[in-house]
């Protein structure tokens, strides 16, 4: 029983290995973690049984039923996922080289156990206390690595920014895997000869060290290259929303001009009806009426909204595009307007320019917005569609040119400034926005 027990233990640091592969990817997983666990955990424990038994009757080393194993369950792992094949088999093979650095400081801890034991050449495994040194050093590193797993090593695999860097780190793993495969002694008497055991344990800690040293780099890369990389996206959203708000400045400026220019013409057409000289009434009118934007000057008692839904609504004319808006909105709001207009401008130039496209008799944009509770602002945007939407990882892609699309990311990028919360789905031809916003 107990050299069956032996390999088994040996080869059971596959369960908490696959554990911390899946701890930064959860939220990616193809099946909720209940489902998942429900069978692979059965299954990885029977390969265990099995191939430990297997290892004792052949008297195969365990390494002779991992390696081919691996590849396996690396294809199970990355088939559960939702992420590239370059991230998924990365954070695999990660975990797998600590796993391996482990693996050679627990032969040393096997060796110093059995020191004084006359132990023949061709015994294969660790001894039992070895075994479960090896699994307990495992989980404690599973537990030591669950916070940062779970939150800093999953903001980079989320974070798209950091994409290619994901094409090369795996080579950092093969490597000290490949160091620790070759550190294997050919001959167990071989760790007993002068001081090669100490320099053994002393060379298996220094590299489990500089690879935990490695890891800690590579995320502190991260974290560096992931800010810098929202700042030029910041940057970037600042300089496209400084150039819509001039054009909603300007936009603004001619609803103004509008309303005042047409107190002017009641003051003219008043004073030629007091003339009764219809002949000028009629020439004055249609000479105005070429001069007046065809806007709907009124949604709501906010100018600066109203402006913008006017501006809108009167684009959505133009195209043949039906565009009902019910705005209730007071003249003063405590949120910042210019924020505001620049999310009801993405929004609804996002609406226009997907309605556009769509077939004449499908288009339609309704419009929703109502302050709820007073303390918070329901925006809710619906438009037909037709064609696809990409999506990567979560963020829209541009249908004009390559690369993301940058309305949506500015409402995502205002909201999460403000400290609301955005939703955007699709399904059935109908594209449908719904913010909350602080106020």
């Amino acid at each position: 029983m107990t050299d069956i027990l032996r390999p088994v233990l040996e080869l059971s640091v596959i369960i908490p290995g696959i554990l911390l592969s899946y701890l930064p990817v959860k939220s990616y997983l193809r099946q909720t973690p209940l489902k998942l666990t429900a069978w692979l955990f059965p299954l990885l424990l029977g390969i265990c049984i099995f191939g430990g038994a297997v290892c004792c009757t052949f008297h195969f080393p365990t390494r002779w039923i991992l390696f081919p194993l691996l590849p396996v369950i690396m294809l199970i792992y990355h088939k559960t996922l939702k992420i590239s094949v370059w991230k998924s088999v990365s954070i695999f093979l990660a975990v797998f080289a600590v796993f391996a650095c482990v693996n050679s400081l627990s032969r040393a801890v096997n060796a110093l156990i059995t020191a004084d034991l006359h132990i023949t050449e061709n015994e294969l495994w660790f001894r039992t206390s070895a075994g479960i040194f090896y699994n307990v050093i495992c989980l404690l590193f599973v537990l030591a690595a669950w916070y940062p797993a779970r939150h800093c090593v999953q903001t980079m695999i989320a974070d798209e920014n950091f994409a290619q860097t994901w094409y090369v780190f795996w080579i950092l793993p093969v490597i000290f895997i490949g160091v620790n495969l070759f550190m294997i002694p050919k001959y167990r008497s071989t760790l007993y000869t002068g001081r090669v055991l100490q320099c053994y344990i002393v060379l298996s800690l220094v590299l489990l060290i500089i690879l935990l040293l490695f890891y800690v780099m590579f995320l502190m890369m991260a974290v560096s290259l992931n800010r810098n990389a929202r700042l030029q996206q910041e940057n970037h959203f600042l300089s496209l929303q400084q150039e819509r708000y001039e054009n909603l400045c300007m936009a603004i400026e001619e609803a103004k001009q509008a309303r005042h220019d047409i107190r002017h013409h009641f003051v003219q057409l008043s004073s030629l009806a007091e003339q009764g000289d219809m002949e000028k009434i009629k020439k004055y009118l249609s000479a105005t009426t070429e001069k007046i934007s065809d806007y709907n000057l009124h949604f709501c008692e906010n100018q600066a909204v109203d402006s913008v839904f006017g501006y809108y609504s009167t684009l959505a004319k133009r195209e043949n595009i039906p565009f009902h808006a019910l705005v209730s909105l007071p003249t003063d709001l405590s949120i910042d307007e210019i924020n505001l207009c620049l999310v009801f401008s993405n929004l609804l130039e996002n609406a226009i320019q997907a309605s556009v496209k769509t077939d004449q008799a499908r288009r339609k944009i309704n419009a929703e917005v109502y302050p709820h509770h007073n303390h918070l602002l329901l925006i809710h945007v619906e438009n037909t569609f037709d064609g696809k939407i990409q999506q990567e990882n979560n963020i829209f892609q541009s249908s004009k040119r390559s690369g993301n699309g940058i309305g949506i990311e500015s409402v995502r990028h205002i909201t999460a400034k403000n400290g609301g919360a955005c939703d955007f789905t699709y399904e059935d031809g109908i594209f449908s926005a719904k913010i909350m916003l602080r106020i």
